[in-house]
């Protein structure tokens, strides 16, 4: 039968991955709003707290690499005091990727650094908690991320990892993801980003809502799921 040969099986699967990003993207939707609605009083507070603890802006924009390697501007609670240096993040993630036997993540957890002194008070809480991270729904929003997915990396960061992990790139980047509610703090760069391409590999729905239900106690237990 002609359902049988490689063009229709072939067909049959682009149609059902094209249906499963439709769904993807509608939940993505529906379910950012409603957060966004309900933790509008939080965000609010974190805005202010913020915005009366340093000079600078509320949110901060970074950009990142989104799916098939398009830039995107993220969002985030400013967590930094205003002109800090990315330098000393640059070559922690670049010893992450490059040592031998690098580390795994500490208290702060995968690609922070300990004790950062760039960090505000106020920020360090934000981090802590993960509220720095809610801004990024308007993202979701916008379509630039999904709510779950592999960590959106900066360019150089992409760069860094190489052609082994072009397929993080497949699919959007996520609000949380695999990594995150898999033992971040006792995991090493190369480990959390395996999880990332595994990620890849089982995506649907249902492993999304998996995911987003272990990231609630990863959250409230653990310091965040960053």
């Amino acid at each position: 039968m002609l359902e049988s040969t490689p063009f229709f099986n072939a067909r049959n699967r682009s149609e059902s991955a094209s249906g499963r990003l439709i769904g993807k993207r509608a939940f993505d939707l529906v379910l950012a709003v409603i957060l966004l609605c309900l933790l509008l009083p939080l965000l609010v507070v974190s805005a202010l707290l913020v915005r009366i603890t340093s000079p600078g802006p509320v949110l901060f924009r970074q950009v990142r690499v989104g799916r098939f390697g398009r830039p995107f501007v993220m969002y985030k609670f400013r967590t930094m005091y205003e002109g800090s240096s990315d330098g000393i993040h640059r070559a922690y993630v670049s010893k992450l990727l490059t040592d031998e036997n690098p580390p795994a993540g500490g208290e702060s957890g995968l690609f922070k650094l300990e004790a950062d002194p760039r960090v505000t008070r106020v920020g360090g809480l934000l981090r802590r908690t993960s509220l720095d991270e809610l801004p990024q729904l308007l993202n979701v929003v916008r379509g630039d991320m999904s709510l779950v997915g592999p960590r959106p990396a900066l360019p150089w960061e992409v760069e860094l990892m190489g052609a082994a992990h072009e397929r993080r790139l497949l699919v959007p980047p996520g609000l949380t993801g695999l990594w995150q509610v898999s033992g971040r703090n006792f995991l090493t760069m190369r480990e959390g980003l395996a999880l990332d391409l595994e990620y890849v590999r089982r995506q649907g729905f249902w492993f999304d809502l998996v995911i987003l239900l272990k990231t609630v106690p990863v959250v409230l237990f653990s310091g965040g799921a960053r």
